[in-house]
Formats: structure tokens, sequence, C-alpha cells
């Protein structure tokens, strides 16, 4: 009889373990098309806007692309320290988002991967060209110094993103649970309005239990 549960057991394991590794590998392509077209999309906005706009709305659009950075990362440092229990409480008691919240914390490792590698990631890229344009922008609009603009401004994209995820980190250790409950009633707000849902229901393998 024992034999037979330890049997069963290790099937159940296995099976885990082979749907784990479907998922990996599922979630590695998805990511890979996600961020080509996301690379692609938000290159291109930058490149076409930043062109034809006046030089302080360029300066507020890179402003705004290293902030973009700045918050992807911090939602994935809130969901990758969260814990899971406060939400099943919120969950049971019918709270708008709370189930969302639990998803996100049991899809920890691909959301935070997204927001911190694949947002974060083309953020600094974007903004980096971002600041290029700005900096052709300025050197024909001033007799400054082409190396000079450029020495000064990568030096503040750098300062500012460094600077704004450092103190981001800060925040998202200490109020995971709220930031991560906020963006779980984000979803399920997007879901309420348009039916779509970004995360599988992902089970507890045995170990989280």
């Amino acid at each position: 009889m024992e034999t037979k549960a330890n049997e069963i057991s290790f099937a159940k394991k296995k099976k885990v373990k082979k749907t784990s590794k479907n998922y990996n590998v599922k979630w590695v392509v998805l990511i890979t098309i996600w961020t080509f077209f996301l690379a692609i999309g938000m290159s291109f906005i930058s490149e076409t806007v930043l062109r034809n706009v006046h030089i302080l709305i360029a300066f507020f659009i890179l402003i705004l692309i290293i902030f973009v950075g700045i918050l992807s990362d911090l939602i994935g440092i809130a969901v990758a320290s969260a814990r899971e229990k406060p939400f099943h409480a919120m969950a049971a008691n019918k709270i708008k988002g709370a189930r969302f919240a639990v998803k996100l914390v049991r899809n920890a490792s691909p959301v935070s991967n997204f927001c911190n590698d694949v947002i974060g990631d083309i953020c600094g890229i974007v903004s980096g060209a971002a600041a290029a344009i700005i900096i052709l922008q300025l050197s024909k609009l001033s007799n400054i110094h082409h190396p000079f603009l450029s020495i000064s401004l990568s030096g503040f994209v750098a300062s500012i993103t460094v600077g704004g995820k450092a103190f981001g980190k800060e925040i998202a250790l200490t109020k995971s649970k709220e930031i991560v409950f906020f963006v779980g009633r984000m979803l399920y707000y997007i879901h309420e309005k348009t039916g779509i849902d970004f995360l599988p229901f992902k089970k507890k393998n045995q170990k989280e239990r």
C-alpha cells in the first residue's frame, strides 16, 4: 500500500515538473516575441516623435521613458518579494483585485522578468536613443560643443535612472503588499472591461505549501 502511494506521489511530482518545464519554455518564447515587438514599437515612437517636437517636449518624453523603467522595476521587485498569504484572506472576502494579486505572486518569476528585464531594459535602450536625439537637437540650437552635451545628458540619464531605481527598490521592499494589490486591482478592472487575462492561474507546487 505504501509502495503504491509512493508511486502515485512520484508520478504527480513528475507531472508537475513536466508542466512547469513546458510553461517555462512557452514563457521564454513568448517573452522573446514580446520584447521584439515592444522594442520596435517604443523605438519607432521615440524616433519619429522626438525628431518632430519642441526640445522641451522631447525632454519631457525622455523623463517619461525613464519613469516607466523605474516604475516597472518597482513592480517587478514588489511582486518578487511579496507573500501570497495576505491576499488569500482578501480573496475570501471577495475584495476586488485580490485574486489577481494572488496570480501575480504565483507568477512572480515571469512577472518580475517581464517588468525588470524586458520593460526595464527596453526603457534603458530607448532612453539612450532619445538622449542622443535631444543632443543632436541641442547642438543645432546652441554653440555648446557636442561632446560636452553628450557627456552631460548621459550623466543625467544614468543618475536619474540609477537613483530612481534605488529609491523604487526601497519602496518595493517595504510596501510590496500594497503595490501588488494595486496592480492586482488594475488587472481586475482591465479584465472586467476587456475580458483580457494576462496571467494563468498557476497552482502552488508541493514545496511552496
